[in-house]
């Protein structure tokens, strides 16, 4: 059987995602899939920022950076759950350098060099304030002395002439931002489908050939959509249409558990040069020091690991900037790298590969009546901004008209959120029993919706063994949000991984609990298990025997 639908997405990252769900929005009957799981691509590799790109300012991305900054400010407003302000510190080692490469930059060089004085990072910052001005909700920067910034963030070293301190926003669970936009999709349209682990097998003229866990699917678009990423070029010649869009490149990152550095920052992020001109930073993110990012030509995002050779990099960028202190390998407690699905270029240096987007069109040929959309580059904060240009492209297509703006649509559990969170989590202490600190600490990972884990798990939640989730919380993602394999659940739906929290022990609980929920055998549950524990010991760094007292 072949069901009619007007648009197939493939591939469930942030881009798919934010589409997936502006189309449901206008009420298209739209199937989105993915061969992996929801966020589990390029997506789940971010530096974990929400912001305007400060530093495409040097390039002339004027447009890119008035519109990320639009939409860092709506994400703050949309997801309050999952975006928050993050106080950004620069420093500056000269006063002047930088203003000559700058204005090369502006004119086209690839190869300028990446030095930026405090004269330059002023008019920097005073252009991001103006661009960022639109439903603004942060203060503007600041430029602090030397001396200031050395009583601010004492380990810093004396090298430094000024810093500047500017406003942008962090995501603290993109994965989980991801998942929610398909949520809402699926909330928005009944008619809709969301499909994880589910492969595409090809085409037979006008038909698309699907296959996941409930078995095989085929489907006839009206449009497809190619949201897949650095995957984008392998999945246009799997749909007969061959093309060479991609030109990646691989970002990786590290996370420390170091109480020094976090003490140190007091909720700030650092955002500076190291020595060879590379933009780095470092902030706390959930407890650990998150450290990023290289910026390295690569084309296999199935193989892509945080090297050796990049830690030494960040080891070496942090003791240069914070000589006051202690880093070594030891205190890493998990790694993580993905593709950047950038436009294929030829510049010099990759940092300077456009950050923007765009949607080409491989038009009808042959037997295939529906044309291909491929998502090509963004960045995590204009994905809401490019799903609107990408529906708008379809809906003239389909002859359909645009019915819901979703600039000011919550996302997730930020419908209905709390403007008053203390009071909420008062509220709900008094109706479920649980504690005040408890309701906090789950509406920030889940926003409004955490009234209902709240109500799942009573005055007596029984908790994992090293962390602090319950098996309460657990069990309902895992009926309620499309858990499939057990990786889906501890390094998407939860930052039980990422953060190094998941101890061996914890691990196997949440093996035995899937088992349960989802009726795995002993056999799966078991293999499960160990391919999770081998994925994050080898790709990721996780040391699961040592997690438990980190």
């Amino acid at each position: 059987m072949t069901d009619d639908i007007d648009v197939l997405i493939l591939g469930a990252g942030i881009n798919g995602a934010g589409l997936f769900r502006d189309l449901c929005e206008q009420g298209l009957t739209c199937v989105i899939a993915d061969k992996g799981d929801y966020g589990g691509g390029t997506s789940a590799a971010p530096s974990r920022l929400i912001h305007g790109g400060i530093k495409y300012l040097e390039t002339g991305e004027l447009r890119l950076v008035a519109q990320s900054t639009l939409e860092r400010n709506l994400l703050l407003k949309n997801a309050p759950h999952l975006v928050r302000p993050l106080p950004t510190v620069i420093p500056m080692f000269s006063w002047f350098q930088g203003i000559g490469a700058a204005l090369r930059t502006l004119m086209g060089s690839t190869t300028a060099p990446r030095s930026r004085g405090a004269v330059l990072m002023k008019a920097g910052l005073a252009m991001y304030d103006f661009y960022g001005r639109r439903h603004r909700v942060m203060p503007r920067h600041q430029i602090w002395s030397r001396a200031r910034a050395l009583r601010e963030i004492p380990p810093l070293t004396p090298r430094i002439r000024a810093a500047g301190q500017y406003y942008d926003a962090t995501v603290t669970l993109p994965e989980r931002l991801v998942w929610e936009l398909v949520a809402d999709g699926l909330r928005a349209q009944p008619a809709a489908r969301a499909l994880n682990h589910t492969a595409l097998r090809g085409t037979d003229g006008d038909v698309v050939h699907l296959d996941g866990p409930a078995g095989p699917l085929s489907l006839r678009p009206r449009v497809v959509v190619n949201a897949a990423g650095p995957w984008i070029d392998r999945v246009n010649a799997a749909l007969g249409a061959p093309s060479a869009l991609i030109g990646g490149t691989k970002g990786s990152h590290i996370l420390m558990d170091h109480p020094a550095l976090l003490a140190a920052l007091n909720g700030r992020m650092i955002y500076f040069e190291a020595d060879d001109g590379r933009i780095c930073l470092v902030f706390d993110y959930l407890g650990r020091a998150l450290v990023g990012s290289t910026d390295i030509r690569a084309d296999d995002p199935d193989q892509v690991t945080c090297d050796d050779t990049e830690i030494d990099y960040f080891l070496g960028a942090l003791a240069g900037l914070l000589p006051g202190l202690r880093f070594d390998r030891d205190q890493i407690v998990y790694a993580y790298s993905g593709i950047r699905p950038l436009p294929a270029s030829d510049a010099a240096n990759p940092g300077l590969i456009s950050r923007d987007h765009s949607a080409p069109v491989a038009p009808p040929e042959g037997a295939r009546l529906w044309p291909i959309i491929s998502l090509v580059g963004g960045k995590w904060t204009t994905f809401r901004g490019f799903a609107e240009e990408v529906s708008v492209m379809i809906l003239t297509r389909l002859d359909r008209a645009r019915r819901v703006d979703t600039r000011l649509l919550p996302i997730g559990g930020g419908r209905d959120y709390p403007a008053d969170p203390a009071a909420w989590a008062q509220g709900q202490a008094s109706r479920t029993g649980a504690t005040a600190d408890r309701a906090q600490v789950l509406l920030a990972r889940y926003g409004a919706a955490a009234a209902k884990v709240l109500q799942a798990e009573g005055p007596a939640p029984r908790m994992l063994a090293d962390s602090d989730h319950s098996l309460p919380e657990l069990e309902h993602l895992i009926r309620t949000e499309q858990v499939v394999h057990l990786p889906d659940l501890v390094m998407r739906r939860t930052a039980l991984a990422v953060t190094g929290q998941l101890s061996m022990r914890d691990l196997t609980t949440i093996a035995g609990l899937c088992a349960q929920l989802l009726d795995w055998d002993a056999t799966r549950q078991d293999q499960e298990r160990q391919d999770t524990q081998a994925m994050l010991q080898t790709r990721h760094r996780l040391r699961l025997d040592q997690a438990a007292s980190a």
